[in-house]
């Protein structure tokens, strides 16, 4: 079983990024015991068809625009998105959801789930998080984990640990480059 972790957002307005930054954080800290990658997603757009196509789960982090409080942490099926149309607000909310939409017409198209977060600020131009969801991080990112879990994924956290303090802080750096990676087995 091939799964992809897509971490999606726009790290230059604050909260969007933490779909991105999470991704990185489980791909620098876990070791998993089954065929995963580790995608920072950015804005994929028609991209995303790929990982639905090619992968038999693609779990995506990233923020949701929602009614709630702001930390409020979703685990939504891709059958629940399908007809939650409050949920395209941003851009790249749009294109997941479009994406969803057009492979579920087609043949073959993997499990995906949304792990989301309602965020605090997605307008302030600024590589980083509020304070609001660097606090909720660990619980936002256990909640990715669990969900793999949940899918037969074990995995065994590495000895040194990289804090999200320090991954921000490596996109913050213009020789910094952001792409995509395999984990370790």
């Amino acid at each position: 079983m091939t799964t992809a972790i897509v971490g999606a957002g726009t790290i230059i307005f604050q909260d969007e990024g933490i779909g991105v930054y999470a991704s990185k954080y489980i791909g620098d800290n876990y070791t998993f015991d089954s065929d995963v990658t580790l995608v920072d997603g950015g804005v994929l757009g028609f991209q995303l068809m790929t990982y639905y196509q090619d992968y038999d789960r693609v779990l995506i982090l990233d923020t949701i625009t929602m009614e709630d409080e702001v930390a409020s942490i979703y685990n939504l099926p891709a059958k629940e998105l399908l007809g939650l149309g409050s949920y395209k607000q941003t851009a790249h909310e749009v294109e997941i959801v479009e994406m969803l939409e057009i492979c579920s017409l087609l043949e073959n198209m993997a499990d995906v789930n949304i792990i989301g977060i309602v965020p605090e600020d997605i307008k302030s131009v600024n590589v980083g998080l509020s304070q609001s969801m660097k606090k909720i991080f660990p619980s936002f990112v256990q909640t990715a984990l669990d969900e793999l879990q949940k899918s037969g994924i074990n995995y065994t956290k590495k000895e040194k640990e990289t804090t999200l303090e320090e991954i921000i802080a490596a996109y913050k750096d213009p020789s910094s480059e952001c792409k995509e990676y395999q984990s370790a087995n």
